[in-house]
């Protein structure tokens, strides 16, 4: 689900594709469910409410909607955080999601701080 002139839909679609992978991976491999659950949802509830963001019908809406996706985005930190440091999930594996969870935070944190500055 690729948009030409969307790169943070774009990278959420990426972590949240990312994230289904390594939890589908620790639940057939490690038997672990609870955490790797927990993760799934926030992983990937950052990208659908950026798409609901973008189809928002006021600014407050939009603005809801993203930052839900930035909460979110922080959930995902802590449960990649837990599961690395629980030993599920290996240290590259953390780090490269980690790196794209805080890009996506950091974007989602400047949209915010521009929206409520212009309301």
């Amino acid at each position: 689900m690729k948009l030409k002139n969307n790169p943070l839909q774009n990278k959420s679609y990426d972590l949240a594709l990312s994230i289904v992978k390594l939890c589908k991976k620790i639940m057939n491999e490690q038997k672990e469910y609870v955490l790797s659950k927990q993760l799934l949802k926030s992983g990937t509830s950052i990208g659908a409410n950026i798409i609901e963001a973008n189809g928002a019908i006021s600014k407050a809406d939009f603005s809801s909607k993203m930052s839900i996706s930035y909460k979110e985005s922080l959930e995902t930190k802590y449960w990649l955080h837990l599961l690395k440091d629980s030993g599920y999930i290996l240290e590259s594996d953390f780090h490269l999601l980690i790196e794209r969870a805080d890009e996506i935070s950091k974007i989602l944190f400047s949209i915010l701080k521009i929206t409520r500055i212009n309301n």
